[in-house]
């Protein structure tokens, strides 16, 4: 499946695994009834189509050929009995603004909306699930204050665990839904798990939450905790600002996350207008090129802000098979680079620099999500305890042009959303920095 191609992607590859047929009435009944398919609800029988644009449902030919997700949200039938459920929650990878903000959803929405009674909290992401370790008895009362705190206080880890012995530990403990709050690595281990628990006819929903700092989870319009990640990574592009405009030959160079995909140094830099140069993974370099433009620009205004995602210019270090826990290659410290790049080639021309480097990597991280991150954990999270309820699994619950929708966890990590060269957001950042299209 080329993820990358629109029209490669067929109605088969959205269809979502369930555990069976649904015959328990849902204790949301009452909230249902009444309700009428509006621009602003789909009901559960309809689809979200993949598609959102002319062209490209035209070329796909009839309507009844056009892939669509199914929606997200109640069913009126469920699957699980849930005052019978045991529903557990688990948290893994790196830290994100809002993951305590999604497990308190989850067991709020659990416990009040479908009177689940017992909600388990596996600690140190997959780790838990085969250490030996007690799970924390999740409850309304234990996670009413976590939402003000950064973090996780499930803990969370890296690296690959034995999907055999995770699914050994759900059946002791008797969980019947899963819910994996974590990204692309994270959602393979579930899908792993989904499909052990179905070799041995366990019936186990899994399901996902997709959690990634870089948003740079394909089909979804934008992971929780990005949009706080990016307003605290612009308040540190203001400072570096700050800094290079109150010195002669001032530049400040602030390095961000993103591994792959340059989301966060986009929206930061269109955030504030402040920035000159932003250099992400997608869009290669020219070191010297770069440098000269950088020496120009300090030249013409008197101080110049450079944006660098910490993925950016890879192709300027000298290849490696190093790996960190998560199996991902280890990165070249592009931020190390071009401060010792740009002061060499100011002095190497006689010009005044006053360099101011910045990064703010792990603040940005940890601090708890805001408003609308807060907002947006919440639904996911209502979404999620749906799904589970319902019995879909192997899937992950995501927002699609505005709609919430389920799905598949093969589709979700088949690829990795990138800011795209030709696409309108970098063409945004050229227009807002001014900087070549080419360096």
């Amino acid at each position: 499946m080329d993820t990358a191609d629109l029209l490669a992607i067929t109605a088969d590859d959205l269809t979502i695994a369930r555990l069976g047929e649904r015959t328990v009435d849902t204790p949301l009944r009452d909230l249902l009834g009444g309700r009428e398919e509006s621009v602003h609800y789909v009901t559960e029988t309809d689809r979200v189509l993949l598609d959102d644009t002319l062209g490209v449902a035209k070329r796909r030919g009839a309507a009844a050929d056009l892939p669509a997700f199914n929606p997200g949200g109640p069913r009126e039938k469920l699957y699980f009995e849930p005052t019978a459920v045991t529903a557990a929650i688990v948290t893994c990878g790196g830290l994100c603004p809002g993951l305590n903000n999604v497990v308190r959803a989850l067991v709020l929405q659990l416990a009040n909306a479908y009177g689940v009674k017992t909600v388990l909290g596996f600690r140190n992401g997959y780790r838990g699930l085969t250490d030996g370790s007690t799970p924390l008895a999740l409850t309304p009362e234990f996670v009413r204050d976590i939402h003000n705190r950064g973090g996780t206080i499930l803990g969370t880890s890296r690296g690959g665990q034995d999907p055999a012995a995770m699914v050994e530990t759900l059946a002791r403990y008797q969980v019947d839904m899963l819910f994996v709050i974590g990204g692309d690595g994270t959602l393979r281990g579930a899908q792993k798990i989904a499909a052990e628990a179905a070799a041995r006819a366990l019936p186990l929903a899994v399901v996902g939450i997709p959690k990634t700092i870089d948003n740079d989870i394909p089909w979804i319009d934008q992971s929780f905790g990005f949009q706080t990640a990016f307003a605290r990574a612009a308040e540190s592009i203001r400072a570096a600002h700050t800094e290079a405009e109150s010195t002669a030959g001032g530049v400040g160079l602030v390095k961000l996350m993103g591994r792959h995909s340059g989301f966060i140094a986009c929206y930061a830099t269109l955030a504030n207008h402040d920035v000159d140069f932003t250099l992400i993974p997608e869009v290669p370099f020219r070191l010297d090129s770069f440098l000269t433009c950088v020496r120009k620009r300090v030249e013409q205004q008197g101080h110049a802000v450079v944006v660098v995602a910490e993925g950016a210019g890879q192709e300027l270090f000298p290849q490696s098979a190093e790996t960190d826990a998560s199996g991902n290659a280890r990165l070249g410290d592009i931020g190390t680079l071009l401060r010792e790049s740009i002061t060499g080639h100011f002095a190497d021309h006689g010009t005044v620099l006053s360099l101011r480097y910045v990064d703010p990597g792990y603040a940005i991280r940890s601090v708890p999500a805001n408003a609308f991150d807060a907002v947006y954990c919440t639904r996911l999270a209502q979404a999620a305890a749906h799904a589970g309820m319902a019995g879909f699994t192997s899937m992950v619950v995501a927002r699609w042009h505005g709609r919430f929708i389920h799905l598949p966890i093969a589709l979700a990590t088949a690829t990795r959303n990138q800011v795209d060269p030709h696409g309108d957001l970098w063409m945004s950042v050229l227009e807002a920095n001014g900087q070549p299209k080419h360096l």
